[in-house]
């Protein structure tokens, strides 16, 4: 719909209706803070009855409908689209409109963004983070940007060293890069990597001079079978490097990719493709929206957003996938407990203690959650943030992506006491 709206920006006026899924979804404010995050220029409608669904007899997301100047509705497309699909549809629509003197030969009318529920400061929705001893990156995805620096010795403060991307966000490599909201990070020495979620590819950061190159992607979106064959990826959430095998949670496509290192050769290691709570075979697990990624021994874990789940992948091509906690897209809640019984609501993170015990940011319920996924318990840790989306475990410190506070939460892993992180 952005490209839509940038090519007929006096001929088109989109209005977005949200009938969310989660219960977290239907709020107002959580509507709005998605809606800036995510770079919406048109009006969005909370539709958290279903009213307008049924009104116009939707039955899947997404749903488009296209209403002519008089009102009427004069066509309708359920499924994922491409501009270059829609265009011809469009272009007769404003032709046959210009000759019946219905359209507004005007500027189209737009509207100027809410303000965030909190104001940004430093940092803009930050989403992921990545650890490595005192040393930190983060990813300031709403500033289209990375920060990387040392902590101090306390852990509470951050002395940046870098900050890498351009004002405004872009696709970009070389010594003066650009990123478009960029999120999971993975550091290798003096390497640091990145899933720039917003241009679809995962990028190669040299530290020591800031130069980036491009391993995997190519700037735009996997929408066809010509976008496959030259490589592109789709919204690249999440990396856990394991050796020389870098993994992706590919939230676009519902699948986790790996990308075999130095040389930058990606591939799909499990999921079908098929948005789905689906165990099996690498090749035909489904997995729904992986936006968590970490490596353990011989294993991957994940959180897997949209069924509110735990998974868990064998690294070995021989493996599968199995479900730690979570029965279906459908089942989110907040409830704590063992097996079936838990629910979660739209998990984004996700990290593993040294004692074995995997720490999940349960997003849409504002709090961190303790997962032992030998007895599939699950417990509550800290609550009150503010959709946390990602974290690193320290050796005295939880470090806590907490996106719509803007900030990076410092928990203390004896206390629970919580504290934002100063950065200079």
């Amino acid at each position: 719909m952005r490209e839509l709206e940038q090519r007929y920006p006096n001929q088109l006026a989109v209005v977005g209706v949200h009938s969310g899924k989660y219960i977290a979804e239907r709020v107002t404010s959580r509507i709005r803070d998605a809606s800036i995050r995510l770079g919406a220029i048109h009006p969005v409608v909370n539709d958290r009855q279903f009213r307008l669904w049924r009104a116009y007899a939707v039955r899947a997301w997404p749903t488009l409908v296209a209403v002519d100047p008089r009102g009427a509705v004069v066509g309708m497309r359920a499924g994922e689209f491409t501009a270059d699909a829609l265009a011809p549809f469009f272009d007769r629509l404003i032709d046959d409109a210009r000759r019946a003197g219905t359209l507004d030969a005007g500027s189209a009318v737009h509207f100027p963004a809410d303000a965030p529920s909190a104001a940004p400061s430093t940092l803009c929705f930050p989403g992921k983070i990545a650890l490595d001893d005192r040393r930190i990156a983060i990813a300031d995805s709403g500033n289209h940007r990375v920060l990387v620096g040392m902590l101090d010795d306390s852990g509470t403060r951050l002395r940046v060293d870098r900050r890498i991307g351009a004002a405004g966000g872009g696709y970009r490599d070389g010594a003066d890069p650009a990123f478009v909201s960029p999120q999971g990070l993975a550091f290798r020495g003096d390497l640091l990597y990145v899933a720039d979620a917003g241009s679809h590819t995962v990028r190669e950061l040299t530290l020591s001079t800031g130069v980036t190159r491009t391993i995997a992607g190519i700037g735009r979106q996997l929408r066809t079978a010509a976008d496959e064959a030259r490589g592109a990826l789709s919204s690249p959430w999440d990396l856990a490097l394991a050796g020389d095998t870098l993994y992706v949670a590919m939230a676009g496509i519902h699948q986790l990719w790996t990308i075999a290192l130095p040389s930058g050769g990606a591939e799909v290691s499990s999921g079908s493709g098929a948005e789905e709570l689906h165990d099996g075979l690498h090749a035909e697990a489904a997995l729904a929206q992986p936006m968590g990624l970490c490596a353990a021994d011989d294993l991957l874990y994940v959180a897997d957003a949209e069924s509110s789940a735990v998974r868990v992948a064998d690294r070995d091509p021989a493996g599968g996938v199995r479900t730690v906690v979570g029965t279906g897209l459908f089942d989110f809640g907040d409830v704590d407990g063992e097996g079936d019984a838990v629910r979660l609501q739209h998990l984004q993170g996700i990290a593993q203690s040294s004692d074995g015990r995997l720490l999940v940011c349960d997003s849409y319920n504002d709090a961190l959650k303790w997962v032992d996924p030998a007895s599939r318990r699950v417990e509550r840790w800290v609550g009150d943030l503010h959709e946390p989306a990602g974290l690193a475990i320290g050796e005295r410190a939880v470090y806590v992506a907490d996106t719509n506070a803007h900030r990076i939460a410092v928990i203390d892993r004896t206390s629970r006491a919580v504290r934002t992180l100063l950065i200079e």
